[in-house]
């Protein structure tokens, strides 16, 4: 296993593959489930929102999105156990990850299901990453409107991103923060053209929320931290758990025995612009 300056397991090799298979049969044994956790907590900011602002489908933009895996969440009614089926199946088994064939059989049954499974209430989402691939997926499958491929932490947005970005409602993350920092949100805000999308971010207890709410109290937010936990996914071997408890100690985050007990925890960090803008 290789791991990351934090301590954590390195799995980015499954967000650079064709199709979600490898996200699945990783994330599987490891109980990965902050989508599912988080998908109540959205769904009613989402309905919140749009009563609020009389916006009959909100546009939600959704950083580090991989395949689409809070869209089809939230757009379909799914849960994570049907994902966990659905791309774990026997028929389309891994074994040929570059296997055109099996792409496109996995793609022709999702974009049925963006077809035939419509929430009762609507929204479109935009997802974000740095994985061509897995955007790509995402897509092309339907489970995504639009795709926006593109660094913020390294690169302003083009203009062409820019527009992708602006008119958004709602920016929320599931996992991300940690790594994308305050920079890419800071962008996907000055995107909007004085617009200040509501945010809602699950993140890691071991990384720091505090640069991030402060660049956002600088663009005219208010941030409020929902007291519940939210398991994302056992650790994957004891040296990980070892490390990340190591950055957790250094960081002075109190691990209240939960991350010793065998899981990564996250918290939500809901941000509004002051007023309910």
């Amino acid at each position: 296993m290789r791991f990351d300056s934090t301590g954590k397991v390195s799995l980015d090799h499954i967000y650079s593959q064709p199709d979600p298979r490898s996200y699945f049969n990783v994330l599987g044994p490891l109980d990965y489930c902050v989508p599912q956790q988080a998908k109540p907590y959205l769904e009613k900011l989402i309905e919140e929102y749009r009563e609020s602002r009389s916006v009959a489908v909100p546009t939600v933009v959704d950083i580090g999105c991989s395949y689409g895996i809070n869209a089809a969440l939230l757009k379909y009614d799914l849960t994570m156990d049907d994902l966990y089926a659905r791309y774990r199946d026997e028929e389309y088994a891994e074994g040929a990850e570059a296997d055109a064939g099996a792409r496109e059989a996995l793609l022709a049954r999702d974009r049925e299901l963006s077809r035939t499974h419509r929430s009762a209430h609507r929204v479109r989402f935009v997802g974000m990453d740095v994985s061509g691939n897995a955007l790509s997926y995402a897509l092309e499958a339907g489970f995504v409107d639009d795709a926006v491929h593109a660094n913020l932490e390294e690169d302003e947005p083009t203009p062409r991103q820019r527009a992708q970005l602006a008119g958004a409602d709602l920016v929320i993350s599931t996992g991300c923060l940690g790594y994308v920092t305050e920079r890419t949100l800071t962008r996907v805000v000055q995107a909007q053209g004085g617009g200040r999308p509501w945010m809602a971010h699950f993140v890691l207890r071991m990384f720091p929320f505090d640069p991030v709410e402060r660049a956002l109290a600088a663009l005219g937010y208010e941030t409020v931290r929902v007291e519940t936990l939210f398991r994302q996914r056992r650790f994957a071997s004891p040296q990980e758990q070892a490390g990340v408890l190591d950055t957790m100690s250094a960081a002075g985050v109190e691990q209240a025995n939960l991350e010793a007990e065998g899981w990564l925890y996250a918290q939500l960090y809901v941000s509004r612009p002051h007023g309910r803008e």
